[in-house]
Parts: C-alpha cells; sequence; structure tokens
C-alpha cells in the first residue's frame, strides 16, 4: 500500500467538502485515499457520480463495462466492489464470470453484451471503437449512450490505475487474511 486511507479523523473542511456526496465515505478505502487530495477527489468524483447516477447509459451495461475493466486492469478494488453492483442490476454469477471468460461460462452472454466486453477490449487495446463495434452498439445505445459508454470505460480504467498504483485494499482484507 503506496498510500493508505488517510483516517477521517484527520480530514478537513475541504476534505469533508469533497466527499460530501459520497455515502459514507469514512469506510471506504478508495475514498478515503483520495482523500489526501480534496481538490483532485472533488474535481472527479463529480465526474464519477455522473457517470454512476446520471448517465445516459443503462445500469446493465455500465456495469458489465466496468467489470470488464476491472478484469483487465486486474484491479481486485474495483472488481469487488462492482461485483455486488452488477448483481443489484440483475446480472447472474455466470454473466459475471463470462465477463471474465472463464470456461463454460463465456458463452452466457448474449450477442449485445458480447459487443459491450468487445467494445471494452477495443477501447483498452486501441482508445477507440471500430466501426462495427459502434454499430454493434448501436442496435441497443443512441449516441448519448454511446458517448457515456465511452466516459465510463475510460474512467474505470484510470480508477483502476489509480487504485493498483496506490494499493488500495480491500474494506475486509484484514478479514481474509
Amino acid at each position: 500500500m503506496r498510500l493508505p486511507p488517510l483516517p477521517a479523523d484527520q480530514w478537513d473542511e475541504a476534505t469533508h467538502q469533497a466527499l460530501s456526496a459520497m455515502r459514507d465515505p469514512a469506510a471506504n478505502n478508495a475514498l478515503s485515499t483520495l482523500a489526501r487530495h480534496p481538490a483532485l477527489a472533488k474535481a472527479f468524483l463529480r465526474f464519477n457520480v455522473h457517470l454512476l447516477t446520471s448517465s445516459t447509459l443503462p445500469p446493465r451495461v455500465r456495469e458489465l463495462a466496468i467489470l470488464r475493466v476491472a478484469h483487465r486492469r486486474e484491479c481486485a478494488y474495483e472488481w469487488s466492489h462492482h461485483v455486488s453492483m452488477a448483481k443489484d442490476e440483475g446480472i447472474t454469477d455466470g454473466e459475471i464470470a463470462a465477463v471474465r471468460g472463464v470456461g463454460e461460462d463465456a458463452g452466457r452472454l448474449d450477442e449485445f453484451d458480447r459487443a459491450v466486453i468487445t467494445a471494452v477490449d477495443e477501447l483498452e487495446d486501441k482508445s477507440r471503437l471500430s466501426d462495427e463495434t459502434w454499430a454493434a452498439l448501436g442496435e441497443r445505445l443512441d449516441d448519448r449512450q454511446r458517448m457515456d459508454f465511452v466516459f465510463t470505460v475510460g474512467c474505470y480504467a484510470t480508477l483502476a490505475m489509480a487504485f493498483n498504483t496506490f494499493g488500495v485494499q480491500l474494506e475486509n482484507a484484514d478479514q481474509n487474511h
């Protein structure tokens, strides 16, 4: 862990203000780590909260995309938090396993869900979507939703990079050892 969470008793007013939109930030290692840089946290979280709560992207698509980013970037923190969010959106354990391309479960995603996975892979590998993948997403998503999709993948790729670099650990990591 390069940047440990900043204990809540060390937060100043700027930190409290930066994290005010978040639920129980002191209990969240990612938010408590971002508390070390309140101005950055405030700016970034405004964007991140928009993607989670105000985006035009259907929540199921958002969570499949975030899980694929977390898998590809080997971000256990992001993966763990978004598995529960995916389940809240009705994504099954088999579909979650399929996001990782695990064994027999890899075939559990429908054609559109596979297009979502392909889109994440293309954005991660080439920083763009092919015409075919753009069109496949357009079968169910309008232009604004596809824009939200691209920004969601980019945002969660950035978060995965930050979490992995800073060494953000799962809140229950002590219980797992």
